[in-house]
């Protein structure tokens, strides 16, 4: 009779022991969807948790997660599907700027114009927690869509993550996948939207005439601590990129 086989700890991947569980699993997941049709099935909760070694629990927030974003859908009874592709990034949900564009069908790349480490501005300080003379790494780049400018964005982080992200491939490679080699998992944030018009550099940029309309996204995303990580500005063409909103009606005397 073989040995009984005690099951393997549940715990980070050996791959990055930084990555929590339901991340591995949500990733590899979003993988496989990106080869599939809508209305695919995916693996069972039982079949995830055998294949990662993992609790039900966390299998099941990692589909959570993917059912959030609108990616899969679930039938009670019967299992998890892929859903429809969503022409456009739905307001309460963030993905990589690469990671969106393949939903809809592009290919994504980026143009690195400048990463600088600096001292931080007044407001970076307060909202990554640094201290008064606390420094920062800043990276600028341009994303593009099929060839085409679609963003010009600057993300800011404290300077303690500089030499990582300096070193890093940022205008072929993740800027996340980046972070979560750093041991920082990007996991939730708030940002604000306005309109503003295009500046001269803007325009430059994105290749759009001054004064044209620019969707200005302003992010603050807090890693899997809790911990502030990553403060960006994305200026989107407005002509090239759109938010869709999903939202209910409450109901007044009015």
């Amino acid at each position: 009779m073989s040995p009984r086989r005690t099951p393997e700890p549940e715990g980070p991947s050996p791959l990055d022991r930084f990555v929590p569980r339901y991340f591995e699993i949500e990733q590899s997941l979003r993988a496989r969807i990106a080869e599939l049709a809508p209305d695919d099935p995916l693996p069972s909760d039982a079949q995830l948790c055998a294949e990662f070694g993992v609790s039900r629990m966390t299998a099941r927030n990692a589909v959570a997660r993917l059912a959030q974003e609108g990616i899969v859908y679930r039938v009670p009874g019967r299992g998890t599907f892929v859903a429809e592709r969503p022409a456009h990034r739905q307001a309460g949900s963030l993905l990589s700027f690469s990671a969106e564009m393949r939903r809809q069908g592009k290919v994504p790349s980026s143009r690195l114009v400048d990463g600088t480490v600096r001292d931080a501005e007044p407001g970076e300080r307060g909202r990554l927690r640094l201290g008064p003379h606390g420094k920062v790494v800043a990276i600028s780049r341009v994303r593009l869509a099929d060839g085409q400018p679609v963003a010009a964005e600057t993300a800011v982080f404290s300077a303690d993550l500089a030499e990582g992200l300096m070193a890093a491939d940022l205008e072929h490679g993740s800027l996340h996948h980046t972070l979560l080699a750093l041991g920082r998992v990007p996991t939730a944030g708030t940002a604000s939207l306005r309109a503003e018009p295009a500046t001269r550099n803007d325009a430059k940029l994105l290749g759009m005439r001054t004064g044209e309309a620019l969707l200005v996204e302003r992010r603050l995303i807090f890693d899997q601590t809790g911990a502030p990580l990553e403060l960006t500005e994305s200026r989107y063409a407005g002509e090239r990129y759109r938010l869709d909103v999903s939202f209910d009606v409450e109901l007044s005397d009015g």
